[in-house]
């Protein structure tokens, strides 16, 4: 129904549907994404006429010309950095003291790690795979199923979108003409409370399954661990120090926050003597790799974006969905589930670029604050990525470890489920995306 009323709303004809065949049946052959992108919308554009192809250059330019997408691979690099000098073991030092104190501790330690990680790298697939190849073993020394150790690996890592400063929040800020900075600081209490509901998880499941064993410790014994995790290891907070004060007293922005802790990082590495020039070639290929493949997907999606409002899809898909419905909690669910969906089968990034301009106008709709609307779609896409059976860090996870994907999924449902509670949360209650900002956001 809701396709024959688009149908209605909006005359598609090959024109459409042709570039779309074309984009699913290239994935389906696992073209890379920018590529599909790229040939659906250049094709979108022949047929359909609206736009001068001599102009596509100059649009491609334009979707990458700006000063935001600096910061990319700046805290690409600087989690990078971080696992090669050893300063991420550092932060398993002391989330590690910091939880030993009950059951479960070390599990809750590797969830808390996966924050500190997110809250400097901003990627989550590369902190399900540093965070996987420190903890997974020793999860399981521990007590736990293996499945279920990378299942906790694969949720922990959600939060590498989610917790600020986050890559998927300066891109969808890029694409919306939205602050960077002001989404990190209204995804900071969502970007938490999505932490807490995978600690509350991981306790649960400890206490009906007994994984982890050992006793309580007293607050003597457990200050004791903290202390020392501390005077050994606090110059690792050096970074994410820098990241958060800068960013959140405004004094430096994302950009300059990525390059300061980029600087920092190495400096650190040098003088701690774990990081060597001779690093340098492995390290920077590495974060180049990851950046060609997001940049490209942000440069092809202007010239698709441009192709679909010329045909006013977005405004067709808000008439389709609102003639069928025009109950603001229904939508949001729709919402919500085309989300959590579609983080199951792509990344983030061309999520955002397809979906953002599609989806904003119909949560304008309905009176949804764009900030909330942004908040809500990073965490409804970072649920995606371990919603069985397709999440993205499901498969990274199961790739660094050779357990079966589809028992990493059976374990992960737990955590799907206290994920989408915040996700609703989020949805439906403002204020937990907007208390941080100043009054004219709200």
């Amino acid at each position: 129904m809701l396709w024959n009323n688009l149908q209605q709303t909006v005359e598609l004809g090959w024109d459409f549907y042709l570039p779309v065949i074309v984009f699913v049946g290239l994935i389906a052959m696992a073209v890379p994404v920018w590529a599909s992108i790229g040939s659906a919308a250049i094709l979108m554009l022949i047929m359909s006429g609206d736009l001068p192809l001599s102009l596509v250059g100059e649009s491609l330019f334009s979707g990458i010309d700006a000063f935001a997408l600096t910061a990319v691979p700046l805290f690409i690099l600087t989690g990078d950095v971080l696992v090669r000098t050893g300063l991420s073991r550092k932060f398993l030092n002391v989330a590690e003291a910091l939880t030993c104190w009950a059951k479960g501790g070390f599990g809750s330690a590797t969830v808390l790690v996966c924050g500190m990680f997110a809250a400097i790298s901003g990627s989550d697939a590369a902190g399900a795979a540093a965070v996987g190849r420190m903890t997974i073993d020793r999860l399981v020394e521990s007590g736990y199923p293996r499945p279920y150790a990378c299942a906790l690996v694969a949720a922990g890592a959600c939060t590498g979108i989610l917790i600020p400063p986050s890559i998927a929040y300066i891109i969808i800020g890029l694409v919306l003409g939205i602050s960077a900075s002001t989404l990190f600081l209204a995804a900071l209490i969502p970007g938490l409370a999505i932490l807490i509901s995978i600690l509350i998880t991981n306790i649960v499941m400890n206490r009906i399954y007994a994984y982890e064993g050992g006793g309580l410790m007293t607050m003597g014994e457990w200050f004791t661990n903290l202390r020392r995790a501390l005077a050994s290891d606090w110059y690792a907070f050096i970074v994410p120090g820098i990241i958060f004060y800068g960013i959140f007293s405004g004094r430096l922005t994302p950009t300059e926050a990525g390059a300061t802790a980029v600087v920092v990082t190495i400096i650190m590495g040098f003088i701690l003597g774990t990081l060597k020039l001779s690093d340098f070639p492995a390290m920077l290929v590495s974060s180049a790799k990851v950046n060609g493949i997001i940049l490209p997907i942000i440069a092809f999606s202007a010239p698709l974006a441009e192709a679909l409002a010329i045909m006013g899809v977005p405004q067709g898909f808000v008439t389709a969905v609102t003639s069928l419905t025009d109950d603001p909690y229904v939508l949001i669910l729709l919402m919500i589930g085309i989300l959590i969906a579609a983080g199951c089968v792509m990344e983030t990034t061309p999520n955002i670029v397809i979906l953002a301009p599609i989806l904003k106008p119909l949560a304008d709709n309905i009176g949804m604050n764009e900030i909330q609307f942004c908040i809500m779609m990073i965490t409804a896409l970072g649920v995606g990525f371990i919603t069985p059976p397709l999440g993205l860090n499901l498969f990274v996870v199961s790739g660094i470890t050779g357990e079966s994907i589809l028992k990493i999924a059976a374990r992960a449902v737990p955590f799907v489920f206290f994920m989408l509670m915040v996700v609703l949360l989020i949805a439906y209650v403002p204020a937990i995306s907007t208390t941080l900002l100043p009054d004219i956001y709200k």
